[in-house]
């Protein structure tokens, strides 16, 4: 269905190809992953499969690409769209109308379908993918993990032959994430639906495949293969197979079944040893303080002037207040949605929060909240003694930075320099200051790579080094491991706990289980804006089957959260 004969693509004016040597058949109702690192060229080959690249992208690419037998070379996108349904990162660029059911009429309007026809299919994809609640939403008051189901519904209603998702579950909590390829399973297998897949949450997508083809490094070529082959060579592996190349087992196991089949001697080594801490202690066992329940929603990309601009000189270290934010009764209400409803939270300096909870649970409006950019209906709001929405900007962005979903939100320049150098002269840091965080989240980017030529995860990377540049007391990330593997992450692990080290307190709004096992000393779940659990990491997230990290789902009942708490009582 889908055939590569060598193609290489490369940009105008890069150095080298952005990839090369692309040569494999992706067979009729196949589903093969596509995997590697960030930055290796995942999503130009999802591109060229759908005509994107090069006619819209530009550059030039050679060799061939075929889709039922079609040249996208000689094919533009609109000639291949009755075939091909694309689903990029940026749910956003995708849409073109106002409410969930237009948009998910609107392709099969393009290709002329029967009225009757079109009203049945917007049903089928509604039930599909639980949106029929939201059918009449407008797009822009979705979450981003809503607005990622409304995408692929848009996509599902005109029944193409081929599918080409870049990063599907990335704004999907886990339960949504679990649905949505479930249904691309059923059509693969009852359809004969060809789909091509990247994904960095591999915890979430390997045993979905047929065939992974691995990109290991920018340029190399692909590394085809039976998902367990792959997973013995690749860089980059989810959690349960590293715990299989910790633990010895082989063939390495690609699900929880399999690996808790094999755990029984691993568990008997681990009964002897020390259990990781439960009272009070993060994963890697340093102590927090003690605090009060928090609270959250989605949405509303945030305000360059919030975020961005900060006053000319330091932002103060965050040891004189006594809460790094202080939340109480809060409601927040958007249009006819009561986003938050008497949300209590609090969090010391030097904590790490983590929001979760299902799309649309008031995870991002809490965030908002907190940053000034949503007012409340009823209750308090303060952060670092502020009460935001009525601190003037220089004042709050001595307080708090928020990194959005959304990292074009906050990058406006040329260059990855221009960034950084306007990024120090905000924030009154030395020069330089920026430029030493980005090398350190993501090496290997130059100086003049222009930002829209990076992936979505090195974006983020960036925007993310921006916003610590000013190093604020109170840090808010809203899906900070969106589009970043799992390398990326460790390193994003590493900056963030050396901030909570020296005092900074972090709130991640997140749907990623594995992050908040490594790295949060508390978890606050919300439903339907409201906080229905608040408490220490290993006791929510052992206790809940959705939020439950791998290690914790194999080794249970004993408490453990992550490989490297594993492999550290091992070698003790």
């Amino acid at each position: 269905m889908i055939r590569f004969e060598n193609v290489s693509v490369t940009y105008d004016g890069a150095a080298e190809p952005a990839v090369q040597g692309i040569d494999f058949t992706v067979p009729e109702g196949e589903l093969v992953l596509l995997v590697g690192p960030s930055g290796t060229g995942k999503s130009t080959v999802l591109g060229s499969v759908s005509g994107l690249v090069p006619h819209f992208t530009g550059g030039t690419l050679r060799g061939r690409v075929t889709v039922a037998g079609r040249d996208t070379r000689t094919h533009k996108p609109r000639e291949l769209a009755d075939v091909v349904g694309t689903v990029g990162q940026d749910p956003l660029s995708h849409f073109v109308t106002d409410t969930v059911e237009d948009e998910l009429a609107y392709g099969m309007e393009s290709l002329g379908l029967a009225p009757d026809v079109m009203r049945r299919r917007v049903e089928e994809t509604l039930d599909l993918l639980g949106l029929n609640e939201l059918r009449n939403r407008p797009i822009a008051t979705l979450s981003g993990g809503q607005q990622q189901r409304v995408a692929i519904g848009s996509v599902l209603t005109t029944h193409p032959k081929v599918l080409v998702l870049d990063e599907p579950t990335s704004a999907l909590d886990p339960a949504a994430a679990e649905e949505v390829l479930a249904v691309l399973q059923r059509l693969v297998h009852d359809l004969g639906t060809t789909v091509l897949m990247a994904e960095h949450r591999l915890e979430r997508v390997i045993h979905y495949a047929d065939r992974i083809a691995l990109l290991p490094s920018p340029g190399a070529r692909p590394v085809l293969g039976t998902p367990a082959e792959v997973m013995a060579v690749s860089p980059v592996y989810p959690p349960v197979v590293d715990l299989g190349r910790l633990a010895g087992w082989s063939p390495l196991p690609l699900t929880i079944r399999d690996a808790r089949r094999r755990a029984s001697d691993l568990r008997a080594r681990l009964t002897d040893v020390v259990a990781p801490a439960t009272d009070g202690h993060s994963p890697q066992g340093n102590a927090v303080p003690h605090t009060e329940p928090p609270h959250t929603k989605p949405e509303i990309p945030a305000p360059r002037r919030f975020l961005r601009r900060r006053p000319a000189h330091p932002a103060p270290e965050p040891s004189t207040p006594h809460l790094a934010a202080d939340v109480s009764a809060l409601a927040v209400q958007r249009g006819p949605v009561k986003a938050l409803r008497h949300v209590d939270l609090t969090v010391a300096p030097g904590e790490t929060v983590a929001l979760m909870g299902r799309n649309g649970a008031g995870k991002s409006t809490l965030l908002s909240a907190l940053v000034g950019l949503v007012p409340p209906a009823h209750g308090s709001v303060r952060v670092g003694g502020t009460v935001p929405h009525r601190a003037a900007p220089r004042e709050l962005v001595r307080r708090v930075g928020l990194v959005p979903q959304e990292p074009r939100d906050l990058l406006y320049a040329d260059t990855v320099a221009a960034e950084c150098a306007a990024a120090d002269q905000d924030a009154g840091a030395a020069e330089g200051s920026c430029r030493a965080l980005v090398s350190e989240l993501l090496p290997g980017v130059g100086d003049d790579t222009h930002p829209r030529d990076l992936s979505e995860g090195q974006r983020l990377a960036l925007a993310l080094a921006v916003v610590l540049t000013a190093r604020p007391p109170l840090l808010l990330l809203d899906e900070p491991t969106r589009g970043l593997d799992y390398a990326a992450k460790a390193r994003l692990v590493t900056v963030l706990r050396a901030l909570a080290a020296e005092g900074h307190a972090l709130v991640l709004a997140t749907h990623d289980v594995e992050l908040a096992a490594e790295i949060a000393h508390r978890v606050v779940v919300l439903a339907e804006g409201e906080v229905v659990a608040d408490g220490l990491t290993a006791e929510v997230v052992v206790a809940s089957p959705s939020f439950a990290p791998q290690v914790t789902k194999v080794l249970a009942p004993q408490p453990w959260l992550t490989v490297s708490q594993v492999r550290e009582a091992l070698s003790s």
